[in-house]
Parts: C-alpha cells; structure tokens; sequence
C-alpha cells in the first residue's frame, strides 16, 4: 500500500480545500491522470496521480480543508509500480516527480513499511477535522483532539472548541482547568449561524492581517478632471495607462519591499493586479507588462481576467507577483477609501465613482466630469513627496483628451 499525502502547491499555503473527486475507491488510475480538484487560498488546482494503482481509501471529503502533508489517497500500485530495485519483471521502479509529499513506491523497505503503517492508522483513527488555529492551541496545551466536540460546520472543531476544554493558569502549564459555561443569550434574542470563513473569505481575511501587522499605511486624495475627453472612455483601461505614467515618474511606488533586509525591488515592468468583487470574495488577477500594452490589448485583457475570475478559471500563475495595486470601486459605489496595501507590494490606487461636480473655472460656473483617486502606499519606503508626484502624473495622464 501507499499513501499519497497533500503536496505543497507552491503558494506558501499550510491547507486546501477539497472542491470534488474524480475518482472513488476501487478505481484505477494512471500516472498523471487527474484525481481531484482541490481550491486553494485563491485558485483551484487539479492534483494529478503520482503513481499507477488502484483507490484504496479516500481520506477527504468534499469541502473538507486538510493541512499539506496530510493524507489524501491510499493506493494498490501497480504491479510493475511497486518493485523497488527494478529487477522483478525487467522494469525500474516509477520515478518521483519531486512534487509529492509522502512515501512514494521505490523507496527502501523500511519507508515503505511506515507508509502502509501509516495508511492503516488512517483507516482505522480518522483524521480529526479542525480549524489550523485550533490544531495549534491543542498541540501547546497538549489537548487530544479526538476528546473535542466540534461546534463548526459538520462537526469541524473551532478554536473555541479547544478553549472550552481549558487554558494553563499562569505558574502551572502543565494543568488544564475549565473555562466558564459561555453566557446564556436573553430569551427571545436573534442569532444567527456561525459560519467559518472558508476559500476567497479566509485568504482575503490573512491577507488583511498581514496588511495590518506589516504596513505603515498612508493614504492622499485627489481628483481627475475628465471633461476633456473627447468620447466616452473605457475607465479602467484609461486608469491602467495612467498608472504606468506614474510609474515613469515615480519607480519607487511600482516596487516590492522587504522588511527583514530592509531592502526594496524597482521594477521596470508594471504589472497590476486588479481586485475583482466575487461571490465568493475577493480574486486579484493580474495585468502584466501594462505598460506596453495599448488601449484595446488592455480592454482586452481586462474582459477576460475578470470573467476568468468570476467563473473561477483565473489560473494560479495569473494571481501572482503583481508589482502595483489597483482598486476600481467606483463601478459599484464611493467615492474616496484607504485601499490596503498587501506586501510586498508597496502601493495601490483606489478609483471612486466618477460623477459631475460643480466648479469655479476661471471666474466662471461650470460642471465637470471628475474622477475621485485614493493612493494609499507604504510610508516606510515610499515618501510623502513621491506619492504626490506620482499621483500628480496619474491625474495628468487621466486629464489628457484621450
């Protein structure tokens, strides 16, 4: 037997979520052959077969998150598969393709004996389903999570579950001690069910609390005067050619800043990632080489990264290393915001809602088209001067008659 555990998926992730099996015990499988599609932090992924074998035990569910190293399937390898030295039947043992965390056949005797010891503890102690935060109090206090009851969604054991059980009194870790009942709610008063944030929520949730412990957050507003276009413009194409003139002005905003070196990344390419309002949260596609492109290649490649992101085909290598941020809340509504920056990014540009305002021009009433901007950046690295100026060439280029 071997057991095939959940690989690293190379976005510095600890867990996904398993979106739905493409295959069911007693199956066989080939080398390579998609065995289920697993939704990480922002993508989802199909997870092929790292071998050729038979589905013994599947050890996830359909909307279960499990950690990476966990086990996921455990197979019957083929016959030629399961030689270790090469010898038997004239052919070499599978080779690893590297990616795959766990015993794989043609290991030594000794591996291969932990792996089917350890497929047989799987089946018979199942995993316990529990939140990471929660996995890790019980780890320090020494909690056995199999004496939880989990109060989550289909049983999934939360943080306050672990808690519940009890928390080391100051002088004496070693000794557990109940915590209070929880406070009875008033009669009659409306609750609603707890929900665990799950996908898009959850990734959007840590990477507001990267944003909040990382970044010294500053933020300037100004507006775009658009009365002078002559047509009507596609707004966020218009917005994207602006940002790659205030890069030109300004570099430093368009970079990448590491804290513990103390050291920043210039890039000469801008590539922006723009967030896109889902119903699942929030996917931030991104824009490469946006200043190359030309009007029409960016409306085009805007249309399609957006679609691509509402139907959840947006790839992973697509939501990676964007050096500028972009925020176009003004489709829906509002007209300023402190937009979060997400490190190592170092800036981004919120867009409001464009609208006519009433002006003095010249001694004279007027009404214009203007655009309200939002730049909030990174104070550590970025100076007060140049977000200024580099917002100041975003509102020069926006004002340009097309």
């Amino acid at each position: 037997m071997t057991v095939f555990k959940l690989p690293d998926l190379g976005e510095g992730l600890s867990e996904a979520e398993i979106v739905r099996w493409h295959v069911k015990v007693g199956d066989h499988v080939d080398v390579d052959a998609p065995m289920l599609s697993v939704e990480t932090a922002k993508a989802v992924v199909e997870v092929p077969s790292p071998i050729s074998g038979t589905i013994v035990a599947l050890h996830a569910q359909p909307g279960d998150r499990i950690e990476i190293g966990a086990p996921l399937v455990q197979f019957e390898p083929d016959a030629r598969a399961s030689t270790g030295d090469g010898a038997s039947a004239g052919h070499a043992a599978a080779p690893d393709a590297g990616t795959v965390v766990g015993q794989m056949p043609g290991q030594a005797d000794e591996a291969a004996a932990d792996a089917a010891l350890e497929a047989a503890n799987a089946v018979t102690l199942p995993r316990v389903r529990a939140v990471p935060a929660a996995r890790a109090l019980a780890r320090s206090l020494g909690v056995d999570l199999n004496s939880v009851t989990g109060t989550g969604r289909g049983g999934l054991i939360t943080l306050h579950d672990v808690m519940a059980i009890g928390l080391p009194t100051h002088g004496a870790a070693s000794t557990l001690h109940p915590a209070p009942p929880p406070a009875a709610r008033p009669a009659g008063e409306e609750h609603g069910d707890v929900e665990v944030l799950r996908s898009l929520r959850r990734a959007m949730a840590q990477s507001m609390a990267i944003s909040r412990d990382n970044v010294m957050a500053c933020s300037v507003f100004d507006d775009a005067d658009l009365s002078r276009w002559r047509e009507q413009s596609h707004y966020t194409t218009r917005v994207l050619r602006a940002i790659a003139a205030g890069v030109q002005a300004e570099p430093g905003l368009n970079a990448w800043y590491d804290a513990s070196s103390q050291s920043r990344t210039l890039f000469e390419h801008v590539h922006v990632g723009i967030a896109v309002d889902t119903a699942d949260g929030l996917l931030v596609p991104v824009i490469r080489n946006v200043e190359r492109l030309g009007r029409a290649e960016l409306g085009t490649e805007l249309d399609r990264l957006k679609r691509a992101a509402r139907d959840r085909t947006v790839k992973r290598e697509e939501l990676r290393h964007f050096t500028f941020m972009l925020s176009n809340f003004g489709m829906m509504a509002g007209r300023y915001a402190t937009p979060v920056v997400v490190p190592p990014a170092v800036a981004i540009l919120g867009t409001g809602r464009a609208r006519e305002d009433v002006l003095a021009v010249d001694g004279r009433v007027e009404v214009h088209a203007r655009m309200p901007l939002s730049l909030t950046f990174d104070h550590r690295v970025v100076t007060g001067g140049e977000a200024v100026r580099f917002l100041g060439a975003v509102i020069a280029d926006l004002e340009l008659p097309e």
